[in-house]
């Protein structure tokens, strides 16, 4: 089976290869014998409901610094093509959930990966709200009256904003810091969506494990252990790749879930898990792929490829 694979990402010169799961794919993709064309989202056009794009035709390779070459642009109907990725990184903001609508139109003629209608709908810190009994106490508002009720309740928080992504603008507030207020004011003058708020859990410093799933099922996990001085796992903001295994507690997790990922058409998500709770579920353009081999584990990226191909067979 040879497909024709439209990338939506950000631009393949500014990604970082040896971490990058996007790329991942791509390699995958091409291994396999699929013609991968590249596009970033700005190229995006409707028009008497057709969706376009302008693309280069792409080959990629396992080199930094010269991983990728292009072939001459063209403009295209992505209804043309086999299967789309919706790969770009946040933010999560209004373009990101146009694209959404203009691949909705599409899918599932064109596979698009993830179904652009449940991407938009299952932001990755409001879904994981839908199952309460596998999350840490959190609470979501910007009203400072609940938030300071919660703080007395639980003492030490943890408090970010709703779309961020990368672990930006995620703070501790232990119980006798005085930046609380400071922080309120920033967080309201910054942000006007709501915010999420948490109890801290002290398990993060073990690591906060990313868990793959596929199509629902589990496939592969990395715990993120943050750095001494940070509170922060992501590996963008420090944190170490170590491998580890699941918990009883953990599988327990991906088979509560796994049912209504399989459901939503969403084949590529991955969990943040830290001690036994579930605090997102990322469904945007989640990464953890190209550690989780380098570590020793399973190529997930090719049971991604083994899972579109089952769908488009």
């Amino acid at each position: 089976m040879s497909l024709t694979v439209a990338v939506q990402m950000d631009h393949i010169a500014s990604i970082r290869v040896a971490g990058d799961s996007t790329f991942a794919l791509m390699l995958e993709a091409e291994r396999r014998g699929h013609r991968l064309l590249h596009y970033t989202p700005d190229r995006l056009a409707l028009r008497r409901n057709r969706v376009t794009a302008q693309v280069e035709p792409v080959r990629v390779r396992d080199e930094p610094g010269s991983h990728f070459s292009f072939g001459a642009a063209e403009t295209i109907d992505l209804a043309g093509v086999d299967v789309v990725l919706l790969r770009q990184d946040p933010p999560f903001d209004m373009a990101y959930v146009t694209t959404t609508h203009f691949l909705e139109r599409i899918h599932p003629e064109t596979l698009v990966v993830n179904n652009p209608a449940e991407v938009r709908n299952a932001p990755e810190k409001l879904f994981v709200m839908d199952f309460p009994d596998l999350m840490p106490e959190t609470l979501i508002t910007r009203y400072g009256a609940e938030i300071r009720a919660f703080r007395k309740e639980f003492g030490d928080i943890v408090m970010k904003p709703l779309y961020g992504n990368g672990g930006q603008g995620v703070f501790r507030v232990k119980p006798e810091d005085e930046n609380f207020g400071s922080l309120m004011d920033l967080f309201t003058s910054q942000f006007r969506e709501p915010w999420v708020v948490q109890r801290y859990l002290p398990a993060v410093r073990a690591g906060d494990k990313r868990i793959i799933l596929v199509d629902g099922v589990f496939a592969g996990a990395v715990n993120r252990v943050p750095a001494p001085d940070d509170l922060r796992s992501n590996m963008v903001r420090g944190g170490a790749a170590e491998t580890t295994e699941l918990t009883e507690r953990e599988r327990e997790i991906c088979e509560t879930i796994g049912p209504e990922l399989k459901r939503r058409g969403l084949i590529f998500v991955g969990i943040d898990v830290i001690g036994g709770n579930l605090t997102e579920i990322n469904v945007t353009s989640p990464t953890g792929l190209r550690a989780i081999k380098r570590l020793g584990g399973p190529d997930v990226a090719a049971m991604i490829w083994d899972a579109i191909e089952a769908k488009r067979g």
